[in-house]
């Protein structure tokens, strides 16, 4: 079998005819359903970045052109690129034009480093590594030359800024004649988001057109977007949950207006809400709980604002029940995931729905199965393991033969590494994490990657990775090292020692503790839950 072979997992001929029949499956890509919009309200303000705004019309001109622009390059269909950017216009211009087109772009983060940025180029083969021009604390430059010296498929760079080296391309030297001919397919893989992932590095999670459109038009029809609805985007804009939980696609879909911004500060946040009369936006419970204190204070006027959506990590109940007083909205609790899944709570639900539950899934085809470590399915209300599968949830992780062995089971069914409840009304209790996986501020942090790179260093002897409360990230990572004998080595040494190795800012240890041993289990495993028991009260 040949790597081709393993690059997309399709869904079974029966299940593919029955999300056509009923109507998941609409055959649409992506542009298809920009361009609909573009078409009925072509004047109306797409999206606002800094001090540019632009509408439908000028929104698609900018796509159709650079289109062009990829295509002047020497990319064609089937290729992949990095798409790595901040909040900027220029990310969904990028998104869309190289979509249309047939090329993948691999959503990578701002917080991304050199780490996870080469081991993606070179898994995927990519062609090309798009970058904003200005990365806080990042020469996006030098770090798109070192790809390419690095990576042999890796041949053309692209910034957003001003190039300093020829090998370089400028964003803008790319608007060209548009010459529309889109070569995507609705069946067709037309990006890769990438997973939280509980071993090494990031998984590419393959997502096509038809299950992705489907998940965001399903979204809107939820949350109730419409042209009306300003959204203003502070979380990185190629995460999920901004990206499609209705998201900036839910709003162009709708033909709403999509503010960004940069500045995640609540001051920011609430300038930009006074300024453009912002109706919705998504934080993660660490901005929400920022958002709650500023506001007690905040000068800003932010009386336009109808719905905060909450995800990305549980959000406490207090803080839940408190937040529609404080900022004088409607609250919707949000939790997905990359892979497919995502479950809301709904606009009409009760309070105690709202504020307990992290809601229920968007399609009634959403099969959810909760079970026990034994794969046995538990009674309603009891935790478990949350498996699922549906119109809009991968079956395979790109060329990931053996990971997918152990993520999915026989039926097809993904195994998320979440443990809920699951109430009678259908909705969904998140009660913790059943992989070693840790969730900080929505942000999540593979163990054993960490794990991995620690033990890299020759001082030390053992290591493990931890996740500890925290009440304002909900989880913090914390590192337990044994060092080889009468070495001493301080613990901001080894942070420095991770950053040299190009991990990302936020997968750092939030603390470190030395240790003579490390506990295991009877099979020889490290005990992580005994460290978890004796570390969390440090």
């Amino acid at each position: 079998m040949t790597s081709k072979q393993h690059d997309f997992t399709p869904w079974p001929k029966d299940f593919e005819q029955k999300y056509k029949a009923k109507g998941y499956w609409q055959d649409r890509t992506l542009i298809d359903c920009l361009m609909e919009t573009t078409d009925h309200t072509p004047n109306a303000i797409a999206l606002v970045c800094q001090e540019r705004q632009y509408s439908y019309r000028q929104f698609q001109d900018k796509i159709l052109r650079l289109s062009s622009g990829f295509h002047s390059l020497g990319l064609t269909a089937g290729d992949n690129v990095v798409l790595q950017m901040v909040n900027e216009a220029e990310f969904y211009f990028c998104f869309f034009a190289l979509t249309m087109n047939g090329i993948k772009p691999i959503l990578a983060l701002p917080a991304h480093r050199h780490l996870e940025l080469s081991y993606f180029c070179n898994h995927s083969q990519a062609k090309a590594y798009i970058t904003s021009g200005q990365t806080s604390g990042v020469d996006t430059q030098t770090t798109a030359i070192q790809l390419m010296e690095q990576c042999p498929s890796l041949t053309i760079a692209v910034t957003t800024g001003e190039s300093d080296h020829e090998q370089i391309h400028t964003l803008d030297s790319l608007y060209l004649d548009p010459c529309y001919q889109p070569l995507s397919q609705a069946s067709d893989v037309a990006f890769y988001q990438l997973s939280g992932g509980t071993t090494g590095t990031p998984k590419l999670i393959p997502r096509t057109h038809n299950d992705y459109v489907y998940s965001v038009l399903g979204s809107i029809d939820i949350c109730q977007f419409n042209p009306s609805t300003n959204y203003l985007c502070v979380l990185p804009v190629a995460h999920n949950f901004p990206l499609s939980s209705p998201g900036a696609l839910g709003i162009f879909f709708s033909g709403g207006c999509v503010i960004l911004s940069q500045d995640t500060s609540p001051s920011a946040a609430f300038k930009l809400v006074e300024r453009h009369k912002v109706t919705v936006s998504a934080l993660v419970p660490p901005l929400a709980l920022l958002w709650m204190q500023y506001a007690d204070t905040a000068p800003e006027d932010i009386s336009s604002l109808e719905l905060v959506q909450v995800g990305g990590a549980k959000f406490s109940e207090s803080a839940a029940r408190e937040l529609p007083a404080i900022l004088g909205c409607q609250l919707q609790q949000v939790f997905g995931m990359a892979e497919g899944l995502v479950n809301y709570t709904r606009l009409d639900d009760p309070l105690d729905v709202i504020v307990k539950t992290q809601g229920r899934p968007i399609s009634a085809d959403d099969e959810v199965l909760v079970v026990d470590e034994d794969g046995n399915s538990v009674e309603v209300g009891q935790e478990g393991q949350l498996l699922t599968r549906g119109p809009y949830t991968i079956r395979g992780y790109y060329r990931a033969e053996e990971h997918n062995r152990r993520s999915f089971n026989h039926e097809g069914f993904y195994s998320t590494g979440d443990l809920v409840r699951v109430r009678p009304d259908g909705n969904i209790i998140v009660t913790g994490r059943d992989k070693d996986q840790i969730n900080r501020g929505g942000e999540k942090i593979a163990a054993e990657e960490v794990e991995n790179i620690l033990l890299q260093h020759q001082d030390i002897h053992d290591a493990a990775l931890i996740a500890i409360p925290d009440a304002f990230l909900g989880e913090r990572s914390c590192a337990i090292v044994v060092l080889d004998q009468e070495k001493n080595v301080k613990p901001i040494a080894l942070k420095r020692f991770l950053h040299g190795k190009g991990l990302a800012e936020y997968k750092i240890p939030d603390q470190m503790y030395f240790v003579d041993v490390l506990p295991k289990t009877p099979v020889g495993k490290i005990n992580k839950k005994q460290l978890k028991e004796q570390f969390s009260a440090c």
